[in-house]
């Protein structure tokens, strides 16, 4: 029998918690941007079928740049009470922009001189920036994020959730798909693999994908 290789791994002495957090936090701002990318570009289609003209801001290689084309163009030409949902999380993109470019570039560690916190140390125009975040602090991050990515999709709350949802013809979620169809999963009932061949068809159905 073949014996596994021993492998060695650097320790970054986080808890459980932190990661989830940490994970968290990159997922919602990763969504954030797609989303501001996404509806930022859609402002500049002419509707003929033919791609549009864009600025060299949307070549997206610096995020605040398309951020203010997507202030400019989508958060403040909005419908008035849905303009001030999404100038409120303009606001809080940009307040939250440091520790999210912090936790991303910085270099991390931790000092006996308090336990309960982890730190980034980043340099950023030959200035050494050091960053403190607790637990409940990379939470209370993750948790901000998430409303403002479910905002700046449905600035109009639960009713524009609705009518996006009829749009789409159904919905159902990537667990409620996994049950459905058979696929394996896991003990949060998300799906670890394909189902199974046979089942597969089943699955685009449900989700009313595989059909556009």
């Amino acid at each position: 029998m073949k014996r596994a290789r021993l492998r060695r791994l650097w320790d970054p002495q986080l808890s459980d918690h932190e990661v989830h957090f940490i994970g968290m936090i990159f997922i919602q701002w990763a969504s954030l941007e797609h989303e501001v990318f996404v509806q930022t570009v859609s402002t500049f289609d002419p509707g003929d079928g033919e791609a549009p003209a864009l600025p060299k801001e949307m070549n997206n290689l610096q995020f605040t740049a398309v951020l203010e084309l997507w202030k400019k163009r989508v958060a403040d030409t909005a419908p008035k009470g849905r303009a001030k949902v999404l100038q409120r999380q303009y606001q809080k993109i940009v307040a939250l922009k440091e520790a999210r470019d912090a936790l991303a570039h910085g270099m991390w560690h931790w000092s006996p001189e308090d336990l309960g916190r982890i730190s980034t140390i980043r340099v950023k125009k030959r200035q050494i920036i050091t960053s403190h975040f607790s637990a409940k602090a990379l939470g209370d991050m993750a948790l901000e994020l998430g409303e403002i990515n479910f905002k700046i999709r449905f600035p109009g709350g639960l009713i524009d959730l609705a009518r996006a949802r009829m749009a789409e013809g159904g919905y159902m979620s990537r667990r409620a798909a996994a049950m459905f169809t058979g696929a394996p999963v896991d003990d949060e009932g998300y799906p670890t693999g394909h189902p199974s061949p046979r089942r597969r068809g089943s699955a685009r159905r449900l989700t009313g994908r595989g059909h556009r």
